[in-house]
């Protein structure tokens, strides 16, 4: 199954986005395109990916600034050439299983998840030659489809607005970390199209401000041991999800377990058939 166009508000998908963080990554080596698979085999719509520079200029999925943890490779991922990537195994420190998995360029990636029927949510992890990072990105928009299959996020929200100013086609979603005064304010400052808001920080009525204004929401949860925890406790950080996102004031929905993920979206009524 294929992507027509990977669109973000719920009023145009009559539908909410799971996204995989990092691809399903409870469930597969983050950052690969196994990774990706397995978030579109467990319900997933769409997959945030991290992405940094080579030193020869492409921009490949690796959320550290080191190889170490997630390849057989030593060092910082910006000191290696694409070659010496692709030789790294970056799935067998996950599970003997996903051996041989490779480090994937992002033209890589947007073309597998274009063929499964993915949206992609690309954070921008690269912070020492941004340069390089906007001029890879206009050369992929020039050569492929990314404009209809991808969105690009960060914590900086003024290396997004320079995307937007240098390519204004692109789609840009800001992380949040907190509730702000003014999301709308904020999102508007900054041209996103989206935002991004952890869970515990977000309300209701946030999401329906942003989507007067025509800006889409993400909302990320952690895995679902850590609200076991609480629950244990006698704090139940999940009331009323079910019943938020049933509300219509979320677009999207991410997380490690893509599987959890869109359990919580059926309960709500709003999983994609």
């Amino acid at each position: 199954m294929g992507l027509e166009m990977f669109k973000l508000l719920h009023s145009e998908t009559g539908f909410i986005h799971v996204c995989g963080h990092r691809g399903n990554s409870i469930a597969a080596p983050e950052n690969t395109l196994a990774a990706l698979t397995a978030t579109r085999d467990c319900g997933g719509t769409s997959a945030e990916i991290d992405v940094v520079l080579t030193l020869d200029g492409e921009l490949v999925l690796l959320h550290d600034d080191f190889l170490d943890r997630t390849t057989n490779g030593k060092g910082l991922a910006s000191r290696a050439t694409l070659a010496q990537m692709r030789a790294l195994d970056a799935g067998r420190w996950f599970s003997p299983a996903f051996a041989g998995e490779r480090v994937p360029t992002l033209a890589e990636a947007v073309a597998h998840a274009a063929a499964i029927g993915l949206g992609l949510v690309v954070e921008i992890k690269e912070f020492q030659n941004l340069e390089g990072t906007y001029a890879r990105i206009a050369d992929l928009v020039d050569t492929t489809d990314i404009l209809d299959h991808a969105i690009f996020i960060s914590f900086d929200h003024t290396v997004l607005k320079t995307l937007k100013d240098r390519i204004p086609a692109v789609r840009t979603e800001g992380i949040l970390h907190a509730r702000h005064v003014d999301p709308v304010g904020l999102a508007r400052a900054a041209r996103l199209d989206s935002v991004s808001v952890e869970h515990g920080m977000f309300r209701a009525e946030d999401g329906h401000s942003l989507h007067a204004a025509g800006i889409a929401v993400r909302h990320h949860f952690q895995r679902p041991q850590t609200y076991a925890l609480y629950d244990a406790a006698g704090l139940d950080l999940m009331a009323g999800v079910v019943d938020l996102l049933a509300s219509g004031a979320v677009d999207t929905i991410s997380g490690d377990d893509v599987t959890w993920l869109a359990d919580l979206a059926r309960k709500a009524g709003k999983l994609a058939v």
